[in-house]
């Protein structure tokens, strides 16, 4: 059995039938599109797709951040003057 990611659900027959209408009802939440019982794929309001994207791209500057701490710690930084910048 395969696990949804969302509470909610539309077949594919009435996602094709109105789109626009499905993400409207959605509310901003995530929808699985089913096509045989199964889901096809997910609807994302844009909001929320690009809320993913940021922690997406947080997730991956994470082990730079990690590293840059690292050698800071270690004393490898660059004593920056800010009024001379």
């Amino acid at each position: 059995m395969e696990t949804l990611l969302t509470d909610l659900t539309v077949s594919m027959s009435d996602f094709k039938r109105n789109p626009a209408k499905v993400l409207r009802d959605a509310q901003a939440q995530p929808v699985a599109v089913l096509n045989h019982n199964k889901a096809a794929f997910y609807m994302v309001d844009p909001v929320l797709f690009e809320a993913l994207l940021d922690e997406v791209e947080d997730m991956q500057l994470m082990p730079l951040l990690k590293s840059r701490i690292a050698s800071a710690a270690k004393g490898n930084y660059t004593v920056v003057d800010v009024d001379a910048v």
